[in-house]
């Protein structure tokens, strides 16, 4: 852990050579969401390969940017692309912007997805805001030795989600007359689709949702003390009785349906924080 300091602190060195500026919101963008990042006044940008011990995203839907700007207000820096189990990286590389983030300034993180949608009351092109999680992706950030300066050894995770940004986000939502549902996410490693008996194995635990990220990050921003905020856009059905063959075409195509309303919803939570 203390070599992973030592490459967080070496990262957020070279950021610091471009911007001494305090950024309180951090936020990450999944598959097919990037044009959020259309939303920020940019101040200025860096490529992942540039800044040191970054991973580099190898997903062709996922840019692989860092951007600094303003959002609502408040001065953002944004993930641009982000990190999956499946591309080979570990744990600890999943989420090492996430602990950059930190000593940025980050005190809330917001976090984009999309995902697969379980609970047959949820429609595709629906938004869900997600207020806990199942982790079976197989591993946790948090294996191997503690740095009690970033976190304790035994974090607890009753809330990984800020019922007060919850509480927001729904009443913003009902301001805008946009329909949004609440529930839990899963996270499994991917990069493969589940199957019809996963999938009801997955409803039969309690998920509503089903997707490949999210939860690594979630993890080591509660385990830093950092308020979290998720979002999912459902773009495809998972119900195992009437289940179709999908692309990630038609995953992003969904996902940029459904983007304005997620963006309408971010933007505000972001100004209300």
């Amino acid at each position: 852990m203390i070599e992973q300091r030592e490459k967080i602190q070496e990262a957020v060195s070279f950021i610091r050579t471009k911007t001494s500026e305090e950024y309180p919101v951090g936020i990450v963008l999944g598959t097919g969401l990037g044009a959020l990042a259309k939303e920020i006044d940019i101040d200025f940008s860096l490529d992942y390969g540039d800044i040191p011990y970054f991973p580099i995203s190898t997903v062709e839907t996922h840019h692989g940017k860092l951007i600094f700007g303003t959002l609502a207000g408040k001065k953002v820096v944004a993930m641009q692309g982000r990190f999956h189990f499946y591309e080979g990286y570990s744990m600890h590389q999943i989420v090492f912007p996430i602990r950059v983030m930190k000593l940025l300034g980050v005190k809330t993180l917001g976090i984009t997805n999309a995902c697969g949608g379980l609970n047959p009351g949820f429609s595709k092109g629906d938004i869900m805001l997600i207020d806990d999680h199942i982790n079976m992706l197989g591993g946790n950030p948090l294996i191997g030795p503690n740095d009690p300066e970033v976190g304790p050894r035994f974090p607890d995770m009753c809330a990984p989600y800020s019922p007060r940004i919850l509480q927001l986000a729904e009443k913003i939502a009902l301001e805008n007359q946009i329909k949004v549902q609440r529930g839990v996410y899963v996270a499994l490693s991917g990069p493969c689709l589940e199957t019809r008996a996963e999938y009801r194995m997955l409803r039969t635990l309690g998920a509503d949702v089903v997707g490949m990220s999210t939860v690594p990050e979630v993890i080591a921003a509660v385990h830093q003390g950092t308020e979290v905020f998720g979002m999912s856009i459902i773009t495809d059905e998972c119900f195992p009785d009437n289940l179709q063959a999908v692309s990630i075409e038609e995953i992003i195509e969904v996902s940029n349906q459904a983007e304005p309303k997620m963006t309408t919803i971010f933007k505000n939570v972001v100004a209300g924080l």
